[in-house]
């Protein structure tokens, strides 16, 4: 077993099968010793955990909630495109859409629930740079949608 995998067991986290595409793109694009992951989203066995606007129909912690579930998400990309997550060498940079409400400025700590966990994962090797973007509606009312770019060994 994998040292990432053995951590991701110590938190108590189980990967799913990597998504399939529901549209014409692919989940994870590599150029060089960089990985490119289409934004994912919090779904659990297809369906979105929480639905809707934080700052109305969610709370801070519930987009804080979702956020972690989509990095469980990536991570299931890239486990399902490297075969092994130790190849990750560390996570580059996160690009978050948070669905919020009018007003809603909290973006940044909704995103925390993903930082957080690529930090508990990865260490050091799990810090990155980041944007967390609030926007007016994301695909099927999700609350959060996460883009992420990882550098990787051969």
């Amino acid at each position: 077993m994998s040292t990432i995998e053995r951590r991701l067991l110590e938190l108590g986290i189980e990967l799913p099968p990597s998504p399939e595409p529901r549209f014409t793109y692919v989940p994870c694009r590599q150029t060089g010793n960089l990985i490119y992951l289409s934004g994912q989203d919090c779904r659990i066995n297809g369906e979105l955990m929480y639905e809707g606007k934080l700052g109305r129909e969610l709370t801070i912690e519930q987009g804080q909630e979702a956020a972690r579930q989509t990095i469980i998400n990536c991570l299931a990309v890239m486990k399902g495109y490297l075969g092994d997550l130790d190849r990750v060498a560390k996570i580059v940079k996160l690009l978050a859409f948070v669905n919020s409400a009018p007003g809603f400025a909290d973006q940044p700590y909704v995103i925390n629930g993903a930082s957080d966990l690529l930090v508990d994962v990865f260490g050091e090797d799990g810090k990155h740079a980041r944007s967390a973007i609030g926007t007016s509606d994301l695909p099927f009312h999700t609350p959060v949608e996460i883009e992420l770019i990882a550098e990787i060994r051969d």
